[in-house]
């Protein structure tokens, strides 16, 4: 698991490390069942404190995408979705509105925004439909 934080960022670190584990599942390249380094490892990894590392993965584990196993570790969760539709988007929409704020102040025109999105979907569901998908 490649990670790479930026202590520069107004993004807290472990809000990094939480953003960038989704991304890896959203994008398959972590799959259900594959394990997470420990949290000391982790936080050895990332050079960051181990509180750091174990705020991060207790998000990730309330959130639904991981999962601890007594006396084994974390692994990433089955993907079964905790929340109603509406709370799912409704923290779809947040993210959205996250995006866009931040193209307001990459000036990034809103007309650009559209394709970009389009391409980046397009993306994510080429690697949900490739080698080794079982649907």
């Amino acid at each position: 698991m490649d990670l790479r934080l930026d202590p520069a960022s107004a993004v807290p670190i472990y809000v990094q490390i939480c953003e960038q584990v989704e991304r890896l599942v959203a994008s398959r390249a972590l799959r259900a069942g594959d394990q997470l380094p420990s949290v000391r490892d982790l936080a050895a990894r990332l050079r960051v404190n181990r509180n750091t590392a174990a705020k991060a993965y207790q998000i990730l584990e309330s959130d639904g995408v991981i999962e601890t196993r007594a006396g084994q570790g974390c692994f990433v969760a089955d993907g079964v979705p905790r929340w109603s539709r509406e709370e799912r988007v409704r923290r779809l929409e947040h993210t959205l509105d996250r995006a866009v704020v931040e193209a307001i102040h990459l000036e990034v025109p809103f007309s650009e925004i559209p394709p970009l999105l389009d391409r980046r979907i397009r993306f994510f569901a080429r690697r949900q439909t490739g080698p080794g998908r079982k649907d």
